[in-house]
């Protein structure tokens, strides 16, 4: 069979990330699936408002669905109310029109079974679910293709193998499935597949399914709409390539037309909805950018820095040097450095619960161009082999971190330099590990120390920091101090076993320790909070 290693390395992936949908079900104790909540749900709360409970507009419906099923987070921030008393949901519906074919198929599915028809019940779950890794595993197969056309089979496997195992996308693919990434990852192969497609034979078919998947793209994420600069820069990688392009878009200036009028055709749903509900065709959903003072942090910061927790994207960046011949060079470098800024530049620079950097997820068909580039010239260098190893490693790197993500070990929000040194490849980090994320103190080698008791102590009350009470079921207060250092200098550990009597999670245990006229306060969590 031609071209066998990419084909495996496709199944392979798709395998994975089916694996790992099954994985990271929790259906213990009665638990069911339940994908549709937080973001996912501002984006798809227009299918079951439009096509079940016929009302977009009051969500008279919602409370008893939240009620059911806890999928907003407590507060419905998924939609806001307008001046003429109407809900207007916060998120685009461009999701939503991809989701439609899943949608349908879950309801299908409960109204010829005993499930409740309603839109959040397993049916519609699991659909959603493997409906988002479906278009996925597509854009899968054609990016395949795509790179096969510039690349060896064996770079192309490659890089299809480390653009999803050794990065966040499997995290947005398979965990967090419904949210926009796999949607727009699909149209971002697309794009490019229509480029390539009217670039070799110009044609209003593949002009007008250029315009028309930018016009959904957009209708997604609006700042997905810089995906024009694809096919506006392909060919255009020197002076004699850019001439022949602009001739050629010359020749067919009627398909500019085309591409332009399915562009509208594509975002127009979003207009009608506005119009319908907030009473405008365009409407403010308050997203803010802050272009010329960027969060740089995005990229390398220890919270979630994109090359810090998925270093093979650094490969990403430096393909960028390598692609020079080949004709999407203009495409890929401009787009990507756009799209890096238009990402670091949103005032909400942790993009609430993220492993690593979610922003820039969908756009990796793009930089598997010169991703691939990189791969195919270390696989012809001489010490080409080292590559396998370090791609194993890679792989096994960020199938740990998002075991550890997906248990709170790597934290959402609060992670630090000190604390990720800690545990790293540490699934199961230890309490006095655990508090570095409150802390940065560390006492690195306890065989060191020797330590005195001061207190022993059980069933005595404190009161804890969310006014609720807790119980200490046991603690230990010890005085440590270096064997070899005669100082005055000795740190305090307390051990304690503390039961809450309500809800500890955000429960915290703080500490005064008063010497003198000073005193020094510390605060860690009590328990590892749930993502």
């Amino acid at each position: 069979m031609k071209n066998i290693f990419s084909f495996v390395a496709c199944i392979l992936v798709s395998l994975v990330l089916i694996q790992h949908r099954v994985a990271y079900t929790d259906l213990s104790d009665g638990r069911k699936l339940n994908v549709a909540t937080w973001d996912a749900l501002g984006y798809y709360l227009y299918l079951p408002a439009a096509i079940i409970y016929n009302d977009a507009t009051e969500l008279n419906w919602f409370p008893e669905i939240d009620s059911t099923y806890d999928v907003s987070g407590g507060v419905l921030y998924q939609a806001q109310k307008t001046d003429n008393g109407n809900y207007v949901f916060k998120y685009l519906g461009g999701v939503a029109v991809m989701q439609l074919p899943s949608f349908l198929v879950g309801h299908a599915i409960a109204l010829s079974s005993d499930y409740k028809a309603d839109g959040f019940s397993p049916p519609y779950q699991y659909s959603l679910a493997f409906g988002a890794i479906l278009y996925c595993i597509l854009g899968l197969f054609l990016l395949r293709g795509i790179l096969l056309r510039y690349f060896s089979d064996l770079a192309t496997a490659v890089s299809l193998v480390l653009l999803v195992l050794a990065t966040n996308l499997i995290q947005y693919i398979s965990i967090d499935s419904i949210m926009s990434h796999s949607y727009i990852f699909f149209l971002y192969v697309m794009v490019i597949y229509t480029t390539i497609k009217w670039h070799i034979k110009p044609s209003v078919l593949w002009a007008s399914l250029t315009g028309l998947v930018i016009g959904i793209a957009t209708i997604c994420r609006p700042t997905e709409a810089i995906m024009f600069l694809i096919p506006l820069l392909w060919n255009t990688q020197n002076k004699e390539a850019s001439s022949k392009k602009w001739q050629l878009v010359k020749s067919h200036q009627s398909h500019l037309i085309y591409i332009a009028v399915f562009g509208f055709i594509g975002i127009l749903p979003q207009l009608i909805y506005w119009k319908l509900t907030a009473d405008t065709f365009v409407f403010n959903v308050g997203s803010k950018w802050v272009f010329l003072n960027p969060f740089f942090r995005v990229l390398f910061g220890w919270e979630k820095g994109w090359f810090i927790y998925t270093p093979v994207v650094i490969l990403f960046i430096i393909g960028f040097f390598y692609i020079k011949k080949f004709p999407f060079r203009k495409s890929v470098i401009v787009f990507s450095l756009l799209n890096i800024w238009v990402v670091i530049a949103w005032f909400d620079w942790r993009y609430g619960a993220t492993y690593s950097t979610r922003a820039l997820t969908q756009s990796y068909p793009v930089f598997a161009l010169g991703f691939t580039a990189i791969i195919e010239r270390i696989l012809n260098h001489k010490w080409g082999l080292a590559l396998f190893p370090i791609g194993i490693f890679l792989v096994f790197l960020n199938l740990v971190q998002i075991d550890q993500y997906n248990s709170t070990v790597l934290h959402y929000n609060d992670m630090n330099r000190k604390y990720y040194g800690k545990i790293l490849l540490d699934r199961d980090p230890n309490p006095i590990k655990m508090s570095l994320l409150d802390t940065d103190e560390y006492l690195n080698n306890e065989k060191g120390y020797k330590s005195t008791v001061i207190a022993k102590g059980n069933d005595s009350q404190l009161s804890c920091t969310n006014d609720s009470t807790c119980k200490i079921v046991s603690a230990t207060i010890q005085a440590w101090s270096n064997k070899r250092i005669s100082s005055q200098r000795k740190w305090i550990r307390i051990d304690a076993t503390i039961k809450g009597t309500n809800s500890v999670f955000s429960g915290r245990l703080q500490s005064t320790l008063q010497l003198g006229d000073s005193s020094k306060v510390s605060s860690i969590r009590l328990a590892r909070p749930l993502a």
